[in-house]
């Protein structure tokens, strides 16, 4: 028996079969707590399913990468992607006002589960959120970047103003919750979502908001200080799943002063970028009327 032919297959099986089995295992892993316990054999055996998926997508990384980086050089619209600015932002853009409406509708979903104000508002933020999103999507795809800057920073005060009043609605909201505080008991693979958005939204928020400021355009601002508010206020949600999740022991009170710290923290952040917004379109606009 020829066991390093053996091997090579069992960690490097054909590309088609790698690429089947991998959202195989994935689904697998997903829907087993909603049908089996932890100990049952289907759930262990996604497990190893899971694991073993894990090692081949690790031992085909190099491969990747490789493929990645022809795909680029060769490639016409990888390599139109990469030289056209105005269009990798409008992908990101659209990218994120998908990636909005999706949490909102999820937001949504949980405000009908459990009946809660807090969920609902939470969802009519998100929603009132992706449509300054799509307002911005909409002039982007018009107009190119800094053709009329008059325009653009009218939208730009335009959101900050939004966000302003949006937020003085939502501190309502906090402390309503904070001192009517409820409890709700969430599916682990909810706790998990809500964390999988947070974190990746708060990271691509703060790069892009570094990487985009170059351009000095404020449609495009605007856009990524929108993502940023995103990220920071489903900051509260993910913490108060968190809190149900694996702070039972900790008390009520504790919660209410967690929320309320994190609410206080989310509630300055975001209007000081409201604020910052209508401070800076205010002196733009002034210094255009004056040229």
């Amino acid at each position: 028996m020829d066991f390093k032919k053996i091997a090579k297959w069992l960690l490097f099986p054909h590309p088609v079969c790698l690429w089947m089995f991998v959202p195989l295992a994935l689904a697998l892993l997903i829907s087993c707590p909603f049908f089996y316990e932890s100990t049952d054999g289907i759930s262990i055996l996604s497990y190893v399913c899971s694991f073993y998926a894990l090692v081949l997508v690790c031992l085909r990384i190099p491969a990747i990468v490789r493929f990645v980086r022809r795909f680029r050089r060769e490639n016409k619209y990888a390599v139109r992607y990469a030289s056209d600015v105005q269009l990798r932002i409008n992908l990101s853009l659209y990218g994120a006002f998908l990636f909005n409406a999706v949490y909102a509708f999820f937001q949504l979903a949980l405000g009908l589960k459990h009946h809660s104000a807090w969920f609902y508002s939470m969802a009519g933020y998100y929603f009132l959120l992706g449509l300054m999103r799509l307002m911005l999507v909409r002039y982007t795809r018009r107009h190119a970047p800094g053709q009329r800057l008059k325009t653009e920073w009218k939208k730009y005060r335009l959101c900050g103003a939004m966000l302003l009043l949006m937020t003085l609605v939502l501190t309502v909201f906090i402390l309503y919750f904070v001192f009517r505080i409820r409890q709700f008991q969430h599916h682990e693979i909810t706790t998990i979502s809500m964390a999988a958005y947070t974190f990746s939204a708060l990271t691509v928020a703060i790069v892009n908001a570094f990487r985009y400021k170059k351009y000095g355009i404020p449609a495009y601002s605007a856009a990524k200080a929108i993502s940023l508010v995103s990220a920071v206020v489903s900051v509260l949600t993910l913490e108060n799943a968190m809190l149900t999740a694996f702070g039972q022991e900790s008390g009520e009170m504790f919660h209410r002063i967690m929320l309320g710290a994190t609410g206080a923290a989310v509630i300055c952040v975001v209007q000081g970028i409201a604020i910052y917004m209508i401070r800076n379109a205010g002196k733009n606009l002034k210094a255009i009327r004056n040229l």
